[in-house]
């Protein structure tokens, strides 16, 4: 596993600590790997997601440290999102 992911599962532990999407999440980071958010937490893997949201590791970056808004990052192509739009409206709530 990659030093990008692991950072990665850590960050999103503690933006999300508390919080709960009712659904499963997969961040696909281009050529680093995946993490999943369902309500075991979070992790590094590959499963089946309701939403898929894949991004490049200096985009994922920039999402988690704020310097980035998930919505902007969507919008200008930086972000695509595959599977139920809500849920992954709901997660990007969550990050900002």
């Amino acid at each position: 596993m990659s030093d990008v992911i692991n950072g990665a599962v850590e960050v999103l532990q503690a933006k999300l600590a508390g919080n709960s999407i009712g659904a499963t999440v997969k961040f696909q980071i281009e050529g680093e790997g995946s993490i999943i958010v369902d309500s075991d937490g979070v992790y590094a893997g590959d499963d089946d997601a309701q939403c898929t949201l894949t991004a490049d590791a200096d985009t994922f970056q920039a999402i988690m440290d704020g310097s980035l808004n998930a919505t902007a990052a969507f919008m200008t192509g930086k972000l695509s999102v595959d599977g139920d739009m809500g849920v992954a409206m709901q997660l990007g709530a969550l990050l900002s």
